[in-house]
């Protein structure tokens, strides 16, 4: 049986009740996609991180790559999950017989191994991620060279938000 769904307005039919005591306040960031380059945390060359989301007690963060270059970017496995969503552009895992393009959602289980590469033809490249644990970088014969995860991820928020004057407390912004 279907029922239909009316919109009404908020003045109307507003929730009237308390939330929960200690619950987390809304996160809403308008223009995810700013370019406003002091968001964007470099991550290496011709690659930045936007942060939207930091959550350190369940050990994930939720963030936009942006890659300006094309090649191999990283090569990594992962001990969670990761979903992707790709904005803009392309990139590939040659471990893979796919490529995420414009559109593209992605699920990346625990364990995999595989080589972030942006295509030759790819000007730029922006993917939603996120990354629940950490990513252990790894070298061709998946020997370490060492990893990333939340806390790797604040620090790095932390120096790049200081160094263009928004202070290193700016990436509580993003923490719930």
């Amino acid at each position: 049986m279907n029922k239909s769904v009316s919109i009404a307005t908020p003045s109307d039919q507003a929730y009237r009740g308390e939330q929960p005591w200690g619950m987390a306040s809304d996160l809403v960031i308008e223009q995810a996609l700013t370019p406003n380059d002091d968001l964007w945390a470099p991550i290496g060359p011709d690659a930045w991180s936007r942060p939207l989301h930091i959550n350190t007690s369940l050990g994930y963060y939720v963030h936009l790559l942006r890659v300006t270059k094309s090649g191999i970017l990283q090569r990594h496995r992962h001990s969670g999950p990761v979903h992707a969503y790709v904005i803009k552009g392309s990139w590939y895992y040659p471990e893979h017989d796919w490529i995420a393009k414009e559109g593209s959602y992605i699920f990346e289980p625990p364990g995999e191994t595989h080589t972030l590469t942006v295509p030759d033809d790819c000007e730029e490249m922006i993917t939603l991620f996120t990354v629940f644990g950490a990513l252990m970088y790894v070298d061709q014969d998946g020997n370490s060279t060492g990893y990333d995860d939340v806390f790797t991820r604040i620090e790095r928020y932390r120096t790049h938000f200081e160094k263009v004057g928004l202070g290193a407390d700016y990436v509580e912004t993003f923490m719930r």
